[in-house]
């Protein structure tokens, strides 16, 4: 499937990471699980990194990448009153992540802020050991995979090519299952799109460009359907107006940006910047 074309973007996060002169490590465990594989960081405590998609070939597998709520290549930028719950990394220098009231803990190795909570903590690329090398493996190795994964590896389902008029999804009652358009992006206007299904299943969303929510946009989640089953691979922009809310985890070769009061319960991988206004994004509940 090229309609991402992935090995085009794959540089980006790659390079970066050369010029820095770090190694990049092996892909950690499977599937955002929280042991064996997670994180530990000093003292010896591992990450609550939520709740895992766990149904096998069906998931898109976040290895490392999964135990960030926010995870950003080029920084992470907020105003107003945001609430994230989990960890928000950067790999990139900590002066690319602004908005946040940083407390960098003695090891020097992450930071707390009032904006961080349920456990959460801040990570950047200039922050002491182990933290240079996980970001490299969550970014360069896992999120890559992730990415590649999504686009190469899920096979379109019956009907599911091109939905919606010029990918507008707005009132379609989804499915589980593999969703791909094959030009331009897709849009949520304030009516909403509903996934129906159970909590063990999956819905995969490959989209060329951009994600869309205007205001009042809602993906609301029917019949059990979990936000951790769910991935909206997205080849653009990631967009959230005001007060839109959006499930699952996104992960877009670009930037996502949430308008005043957009929120989240998901996770967000981007390989530029994520950009927010007085938003609340969480991590799905373990």
């Amino acid at each position: 499937m090229n309609a991402f074309q992935i090995n085009t973007r794959r540089p980006a996060w790659l390079l970066a990471f050369a010029l820095s002169a770090f190694v990049v490590g092996c892909g950690g465990g499977g599937d955002d699980a929280a042991a064996p594989g997670a994180r530990v960081d000093p003292p010896v405590v591992v990450n609550p990194v939520g709740a895992v998609c766990t149904q096998g070939a069906a998931c898109v597998p976040l290895g490392t990448a999964g135990n960030y709520t926010i995870l950003a290549m080029t920084g992470v930028t907020t105003t107003g009153t945001t609430a994230i719950t989990g960890h928000v990394a950067s790999a990139s220098a900590a002066s690319n992540t602004t908005g946040f009231s940083e407390t960098l803990d003695v090891s020097g190795a992450f930071a707390t802020s009032a904006q961080v909570i349920g456990g959460g903590r801040m990570y950047a690329f200039d922050y002491a050991a182990p933290t240079p090398a996980e970001l490299t493996t969550a970014t360069a190795t896992d999120a890559t995979a992730a990415f590649n994964d999504a686009d190469n590896n899920k096979t379109v389902g019956a009907g599911n090519l091109d939905l919606g008029t010029a990918g507008n999804i707005t009132g379609l009652t989804l499915a589980p299952g593999v969703y791909e358009w094959t030009a331009g992006g897709i849009t949520v206007d304030a009516a909403g799109v509903t996934l129906n299904g159970g909590p063990t299943d999956v819905w995969v969303f490959k989209i060329p460009t951009g994600i869309t929510m205007t205001p009042g946009a809602t993906v609301t989640l029917a019949g059990g359907a979990l936000p951790q089953n769910v991935f909206w691979r997205a080849g653009g922009v990631v967009a959230l107006d005001t007060t839109a809310n959006l499930k699952g985890i996104v992960l877009s070769s670009s930037s996502v940006t949430m308008a005043a009061g957009a929120s989240v319960n998901g996770r967000l991988i981007a390989t530029t910047n994520v950009t927010l206004i007085s938003n609340a994004v969480t991590r799905p509940a373990p």
